[in-house]
């Protein structure tokens, strides 16, 4: 272990960690929502949701029914979440108005025009609601673990970001997921809070605790190294780059580096993208449904039968369009994160200067 630094004296103050990482996660929202909302509308024009299959079986969809329930994923930039459709109807209904799109392109020029620009964000209101927080979580976190360990510690190296991310990711996964479980489920039932309670407790009493961390596992097998290799890849470009071009660090440095280790990080985690996103489909598929799981597949069951399945290249599907929206959302949420980091330090530099 090396001697321990001293922290930089303009070092900025857990609150204002939580405002630069909100701010940074609002304005990621914004702007790659609209992204996500065409992708489902142009997915909807070909399968429209409620015509398709879904799973009534507790050993993870190998018996397959029709039914009217089901579930697609919307995100936001930050996460995502289920959306649970039963006939059309009990479901927003921004995703199946009656406009048929040639394209990407085509898509945002008709949504703007006939049905107005806030059409774009539709649906994004609600899942703020826990993405917001769990980045703030994650951010927090992950500067107060770094500096911990460099500071408190006296811990140096390159692996410190690795590190720091990791914890940073699955503590906030941790936080989440139950909350997201119970997201899922207000929205699929149309449950009261009251019921809820009920609904959260028999499941509780029958299947444990446990029960409210379902899904927990393939979240944390794509996230925690995702995150890793997030914030060991975004510190070593950023540090690249600031030496290259001889200058500290600034807003392009740091959007650079962001999306750069975001696609490194998107390509490497792919194939827990893909388990994670089947589990994440067929748990909203048996809320909806009220089917409660017995025995449910693992990770490793799930990726063997998608290789057997589909081959190895089922593993690395949506390959380019998971690059595509992830690395400009780490790009955008880094740099405006760093800018709202440098605006309070520059604000901590002003009030230390006034108060000698």
């Amino acid at each position: 272990m090396a001697e321990r630094t001293t922290r930089p004296a303009a070092a900025i103050s857990p609150v204002q960690q939580m405002l630069a990482s909100g701010t940074g996660a609002l304005l990621t929202s914004v702007m790659v929502t609209p992204l996500d909302v065409v992708k489902i509308r142009l997915q909807a024009q070909q399968t429209p949701f409620h015509k398709a299959s879904a799973s009534d079986s507790a050993a993870w969809g190998r018996v397959l029914h029709p039914s009217k329930w089901k579930c697609f994923l919307y995100c936001n930039g930050l996460m995502d979440h289920v959306y649970v459709c039963q006939n059309g109807s009990h479901c927003s209904s921004w995703y199946k108005t009656p406009t048929h799109f040639s394209g990407t392109l085509d898509a945002f020029v008709k949504i703007t025009r006939y049905e107005g620009l806030r059409s774009l964000w539709s649906g994004l209101p609600p899942t703020l609601v826990m993405a917001v927080p769990a980045t703030v979580i994650y951010f927090t976190c992950y500067d107060q673990l770094r500096d911990f360990l460099r500071f408190g510690l006296g811990f140096q190296g390159s692996h410190i970001p690795l590190v720091a991310g990791a914890l940073a990711r699955l503590g906030a996964v941790s936080v989440i997921s139950p909350l997201e479980l119970v997201r899922t489920k207000l929205q699929s039932r149309r449950l009261s809070y009251r019921e809820l309670t009920v609904c959260m407790r028999s499941a509780v009493a029958q299947d444990g605790l446990l029960s409210l961390w379902r899904g927990w596992g393939p979240t944390v097998l794509r996230d925690v190294p995702f995150s890793a290799l997030y914030w060991f890849n975004y510190e070593l470009v950023k540090a690249e780059l600031c030496d290259r071009y001889r200058t500290p660090p600034n807003f392009s440095i740091s959007f650079t580096s962001g999306a750069v280790s975001g696609a490194i990080a998107a390509i490497l985690t792919l194939p827990f993208d893909v388990v994670k996103t089947r589990r994440q489909i067929q748990l909203g598929e048996m809320d909806s449904l009220g089917v409660i799981p017995r025995k449910t597949s693992s990770t490793w069951q799930i990726m063997k039968e998608i290789q057997t399945s589909l081959g190895y290249r089922g593993l690395f599907a949506g390959f380019m369009p998971r690059v595509i929206k992830v690395a400009p959302a780490c790009a955008v949420m880094i740099s405006t994160y760093e800018f709202g980091k440098a605006f309070f330090q520059k604000m901590n530099l002003e009030q230390t200067r006034l108060a000698t």
